[in-house]
């Protein structure tokens, strides 16, 4: 059953699935998980898929959900995208696929790209610099990138400071230079068919986001991994004015309640007719759902 756009109130195009439904945690992402909890102020245990499709479906919010294949950079066992596909398209009225993939997996990954979007309704896929140490522009991560702009699907990459490895020492080995959003552009200009979006206001380097977003159509940004009375004050003048269009709803749940996130929004400034557009229609249109 396809979602249904007048059933729900929200799309949240950025929440993670972090545990499977089958295998245990794995013990290096662990450590990394009792510091973004710190972090956040969150609760530690991860919740299950099924629990998060259930809590999306009382919330009506359709939402696109993901892991992170970090399998190279952080040595951490990435959970399933077949799990992940199998149990969204199961509950297709709520949840939309996303796939991630470690760019150092090149061309074999280009080759998992291809059968999730062929054969198991992928949708999109979510990229992370820092996490997978590697520039987003490294050239042995175009294959994938090839594959998602000939099918012209989305693909989130995180922007800006990252809760992952705040407060562990040497930032548990992270670099945050990776999470830059200019280094983004090329790919923007390189696979112009691909909607890029830039995963949360991208601080230190809010300007950059918001001036990519101007300058290249297929560029978007999603305003999750903050409450929203933390944006600077150039996202919210830019969301009302000139990237009306462009701003994406976020929670980056389990790390933050979606429900909490929207309350919070509704209190910061952002015009009223702005919101529609913020909260699930520019969102549709990304995931070419209308």
């Amino acid at each position: 059953m396809p979602i249904d756009l007048s059933k729900i109130r929200a799309i949240d195009v950025h929440v993670h699935a972090e545990v499977s439904c089958h295998d245990p945690e794995d013990p290096v992402m662990g450590k990394f998980f009792d510091a973004a909890s710190h972090y956040f102020k969150a609760p530690r245990e991860r919740p299950k898929m099924p629990e998060i499709i259930e809590l999306y479906r009382e919330s009506q919010i359709a939402f696109c959900m993901f892991t992170v294949d970090c399998e190279s950079g952080m040595g951490a066992k990435r959970v399933s995208n077949y799990e992940v596909a199998e149990l969204a398209n199961k509950n297709d009225d709520i949840c939309i696929p996303f796939a991630s993939i470690d760019p150092h997996k090149g061309k074999y990954g280009a080759r998992e790209a291809l059968d999730l979007i062929e054969n198991h309704g992928v949708k999109g896929f979510k990229f992370h610099g820092i996490a997978q140490n590697c520039h987003p522009a490294d050239p042995m991560g175009y294959p994938i990138y090839e594959v998602i702009n000939e099918y012209k699907l989305p693909a989130i990459f995180h922007t800006g400071h990252s809760g992952m490895g705040t407060g562990m020492r040497g930032g548990g080995g992270m670099r945050l230079k990776y999470g830059q959003p200019m280094l983004v552009d090329d790919v923007a200009v390189d696979f112009p068919d691909m909607k890029i979006i830039l995963a949360h206001p991208s601080w230190p380097w809010v300007d950059e986001s918001l001036s990519m977003a101007l300058h290249k159509t297929n560029v978007f940004i999603d305003l999750s991994g903050w409450s929203p009375k933390y944006f600077p004050k150039q996202v919210i003048q830019y969301a009302n004015t000139q990237l009306k269009h462009k701003m994406l709803f976020g929670s980056d749940f389990p790390l933050i309640h979606p429900d909490k996130w929207i309350k919070v929004a509704q209190e910061v400034g952002f015009k009223e007719e702005v919101m529609p557009g913020i909260m699930k229609d520019n969102a549709a249109k990304v995931l070419g759902l209308v």
